[in-house]
């Protein structure tokens, strides 16, 4: 074999070995995009279309959390969660369910999806959080005094009354409660990131899992 056949042929073993590689790049890409969280079964269960959500549309980490607005626990953790969007920002998607666990929870989550239709959501949660001492003490709940509260967000006070006996917001709520059942929801704030859940609870296990869903993009 002369010197210039043997070049060629290791030429030719240089390109079919590029090939390969890339083949094996494309290859693995797909199977990734396959096994991506939008395109499990369990996206849906997750993340239905009328789930309140928060952060990048583009987004491929979704995190869900199931919240009672009358959890001491879900009040404390709301804070912390905005500091975690921002560390994040433009990564991941948080999705809001309802975990109505509490006496005067169903009042209170009516009254947030009544303020979505006024584009309000996110104002009147902050306004039930902020407030929850008082309306939702669970030795002395008062959820009326809510009314004194929400006019400053500039709302129609009653429409919210009125929107909050639409029939939808109930299947939501009975949705959202089927679903976490599925999903053996007990105790709020309950997390799952991609559709894994939250195994110990706290700021640093969900942006581990944050992480580790970023990871697997």
């Amino acid at each position: 074999m002369n010197k210039k056949a043997g070049l060629i042929i290791f030429a030719s073993i240089l390109l079919m070995v590029g090939i390969f590689m890339m083949a094996a790049r494309i290859y693995k890409k797909q199977v990734s995009e396959d096994v991506s969280f939008k395109t499990q079964d369990n996206f849906k269960i997750m993340v239905p279309d009328y789930a309140i959500r928060k952060g990048s549309p583009d987004a491929k980490v979704f995190v869900v959390e199931f919240f009672d607005p009358q959890c001491e626990s879900c009040r404390a953790f709301h804070t912390t969660m905005q500091t975690i969007m921002q560390e994040y920002e433009g990564k991941i998607q948080l999705v809001l369910r309802y975990a109505a666990l509490h006496g005067d929870s169903i009042f209170a989550i009516k009254i947030l999806e009544a303020a979505k239709k006024q584009n309000k959501y996110w104002e009147a949660l902050e306004i039930l959080f902020e407030h929850q001492p008082e309306w939702g003490n669970h030795h002395n709940p008062n959820p009326q005094v809510l009314w004194n509260y929400l006019p400053r967000l500039g709302i129609d006070i009653e429409k919210i009354k009125k929107d909050m006996e639409d029939s939808e917001i109930q299947k939501i709520i009975e949705q959202d409660t089927k679903d976490g059942l599925q999903l053996e929801v007990r105790q709020t704030p309950t997390f799952f990131v991609n559709g894994k859940p939250l195994l110990d609870f706290g700021p640093d296990y969900l942006r581990q899992a944050i992480d580790e869903a970023l990871k697997e993009i």
